[in-house]
């Protein structure tokens, strides 16, 4: 499994681009929320903080996302976990994936097991963070946290760093982290978005509290 760590993305390229906090299974919700802003797969784009599958509904309907073109992630902990568990078949990773709400793949028909197997393989290439360019304005996406005060594009980090950080919002850290505009980040489950320096929390809690940040960056 080739891991790649970061991924550019032009915004030129789109008429409006969103990003959204984690999904955690609640498909449905998530097509309200694109319907409520008449998002155009033509010609828009959403960009996810990471954690699309576990503890909600419709995992397998969130994973399949990342097929659609008008659709980028991030991976998230919960990603990570179910590529390491079960294309990686590492034990420790597959009970703390299960421990973690992965037990929906067990209700799967072999059919759906199969499907989900190959999308963890896609899964497995998506990058930790996502640079947004637009208009001068450079946006920064990872799912937990970017691990340094200065940004730069390649900048060696580990998974852990990206996808399990809390340090810097546990804190209420407001330093800003140069070298981009903004960074979205979601992983945290809070009751509304929470901006400390330039950073930008995003996961609403929608498999907790109903609430699915859809955040307009175009």
């Amino acid at each position: 499994m080739t891991r790649r760590d970061y991924e550019k993305i032009d915004g030129s390229a789109y008429a409006n681009i969103y990003a959204v906090g984690d999904l955690h299974g609640c498909y449905e919700l998530f097509m309200r929320e694109l319907e409520s802003v008449k998002f155009d797969t033509a010609r828009d784009l959403v960009i996810s903080v990471g954690d699309l599958i576990d503890r909600g509904p419709h995992s397998l309907s969130c994973l399949r996302l990342i097929r659609n073109s008008w659709f980028k992630a991030v991976k998230g902990n919960h990603e990570c976990m179910a590529i390491e568990g079960l294309l990686g078949q590492d034990e420790h990773y597959q009970r703390l994936w299960l421990y973690n709400a992965g037990d929906w793949v067990l209700s799967l028909n072999p059919t759906e097991r199969a499907e989900v197997l190959d999308l963890l393989k896609f899964c497995a290439g998506l990058p930790l963070v996502i640079e947004l360019n637009d208009e001068g304005v450079k946006t920064v996406i990872a799912h937990a946290d970017y691990p340094y005060d200065q940004y730069r594009f390649g900048r060696s980090l580990t998974q852990e760093q990206a996808v399990w950080e809390r340090r810097r919002i546990e804190m209420r850290d407001e330093t800003e982290i140069k070298g981009a505009d903004a960074f979205i980040f979601g992983h945290t489950p809070l009751k509304r978005v929470m901006q400390l320096g330039n950073r930008l929390y995003i996961d609403t809690g929608a498999v907790f509290f109903g609430n699915l940040t859809l955040l307009r960056l175009k």
